[in-house]
């Protein structure tokens, strides 16, 4: 297939998503429990735009003729891949699957993708539009499954040339070892994370408190880049800590039809007590809880938006990926101190940083050991 013809076929799959874009956030509501109304305007809108970028780069991907010494013609060729197995997670399930879909299927290769077994619906109706669109048959093979038997078989097979994973930490080590294994197959892994959000004293503080919210609650906390470490100086953090808990108690939450809804349940009952666990530690462990802390009533897996305050670096609240609706506020003296603890970590994923002082963001950014700084 020529390279312009798979543009075509990647922007008529948008087009499609486009068309049923309403269905398709139902779907991926009734499946994840994220609120409708992110799902049509942020997931849909970001998978359609992701597929139409990937579109633009089909026929433009290519390599480089190299002057060398001698009567010789050097050149370079990027070819495809081969079979690509992408095994995706459960919080974004249909913008993961654009992530994965469009940079794969425009180099022309061939995919395999296992969808989380919580959320496989929005990736099979897909798969129905991959065929309206008229993909060669074979091309996108979407298969369901559990991470044990159908993840396992895409990570050690000997006919699979590469791997993409997005998801934990733990799977992601099994995944790798798996490639190792078997046909030493490429990998690339997008994984946990822990990332810190650092508030300067200089800050706006009402847009700072804002945009920490944002970074922690939205999805329900079910955020592989979430901003679940707030660093905020000593002399703004009572203040920082005073006006989050204002604004985590006006969150509201309830049925994810609902429009006026902001937060829904987590994706399922072993998310939230995983997550109703490390509250409790939280607690065990001194820091102050500010409001939540628990459950919301006792039907579906709703928790309460929650505040620590006091936190300190040893307890788990501040160390394990919580991946819920749990904010953890801790205080800082200096721009070296936040840099040294914010590093102290497993993680990598990601970071922000809130000032009005160039020189500061511009130091964190590089100090910071993170792949995102915003």
């Amino acid at each position: 297939m020529d390279a312009s013809e798979r543009g075509v076929l990647l922007n008529r799959l948008a087009d499609l998503m486009e068309r049923d874009r309403e269905y398709l956030a139902s779907l991926e509501t009734l499946d994840n429990g994220k609120p409708f109304q992110i799902a049509y305007a942020a997931d849909l809108a970001l998978s359609i735009k992701c597929l139409r970028y990937y579109a633009g780069w089909a026929d433009k991907i290519h390599g480089k003729t190299i002057p060398i010494d001698g009567d010789y013609f050097c050149y370079t060729r990027h070819e495809p891949v081969g079979v690509c197995g992408q095994i995706i997670p459960w919080n974004f399930p249909l913008l993961m699957l654009a992530w994965k879909l469009g940079p794969a299927l425009a180099t022309g290769n061939v995919i395999v993708m296992k969808p989380a077994e919580q959320t496989p619906l929005t990736a099979l109706y897909v798969a129905s539009l991959i065929k309206e669109a008229g993909f060669p048959p074979g091309v996108v093979n979407i298969i369901t499954g559990y991470g044990p038997t159908a993840g396992a078989a895409i990570s050690e097979h000997m006919d699979v040339d590469k791997v993409a994973f997005t998801g934990s930490t733990e799977v992601g080590h099994i995944v790798l070892q798996a490639a190792g294994r078997s046909n030493l197959k490429k990998v690339t892994l997008e994984l946990g994370g822990k990332s810190p959000n650092i508030v300067f004293s200089d800050a706006d503080l009402d847009e700072a408190v804002e945009n920490s919210h944002f970074a922690l609650f939205f999805n329900q906390g079910q955020c592989c880049c979430a901003g679940s470490r707030t660093f905020v100086h000593e002399d703004i953090y009572d203040d920082f800590v005073k006006k989050s808990v204002e604004r985590a108690k006006k969150r509201t939450m309830g049925n994810p039809y609902d429009s006026s809804n902001e937060q829904g349940p987590q994706i399922d009952e072993e998310q939230m007590n995983k997550i109703l666990e490390l509250i409790e530690s939280g607690k065990q462990e001194g820091a102050k809880l500010q409001c939540g802390g628990g459950r919301e009533g006792d039907k579906g897996y709703f928790i309460k938006p929650t505040v620590f305050s006091d936190v300190t670096d040893h307890m788990r609240i501040a160390k394990e990926e919580i991946f819920g609706p749990v904010m953890q506020i801790m205080k800082f003296k200096d721009i070296n101190e936040v840099i040294e603890r914010a590093n102290t970590t497993m993680y990598g994923l990601a970071a922000a940083v809130h000032t009005t002082d160039v020189n500061k963001a511009i130091a964190i950014a590089h100090g910071v050991r993170a792949g995102t700084v915003w």
